[in-house]
């Protein structure tokens, strides 16, 4: 249950950032309407939960010298980098995730994160009571 809570405010997060910043957009079918932007809301939270789950934490590793320098702020280029991840994977087809600049992909990082912050207090952690 708190797996499919996550991949919702992961969907939130990616639609919010693509509302809030001009050069991140999500192409959907329009002939589909507003299920078919649903649908690729939620396959694209699935892409990023994934590229987060999986290529994420060997960046962070690799990377764990400048994330101490920078005071942690080299964490928003790692999450910037696993956005621009996600829409490189979802270029592949017709429909996806689009981010158009580096500007625009450290922007959404910041909107993703912050969302994801904000709601992930009211999902409870897998394993706790």
């Amino acid at each position: 249950m708190a797996l499919l809570l996550r991949l919702i405010i992961n969907a939130v997060a990616i639609w919010l950032a693509s509302a809030l910043v001009s050069n991140i957009e999500l192409i959907s079918p329009a002939e589909h309407g507003t299920s078919g932007k649903v649908i690729v809301v939620l396959i694209v939270a699935v892409i990023f939960g994934l590229v987060n789950a999986l290529v994420k934490p060997i960046v962070k590793l690799l990377s764990l010298p400048l994330v101490i320098v920078t005071l942690g702020l080299f964490l928003l280029v790692i999450n910037a980098l696993m956005l621009w991840l996600t829409a490189a994977i979802t270029a592949t087809t017709e429909y996806g995730l689009r981010v158009h600049g580096v500007f625009a992909a450290v922007a959404g990082a910041i909107i993703i994160t912050v969302v994801n912050w904000v709601l992930g207090i009211f999902v409870p952690e897998g394993g706790r009571d």
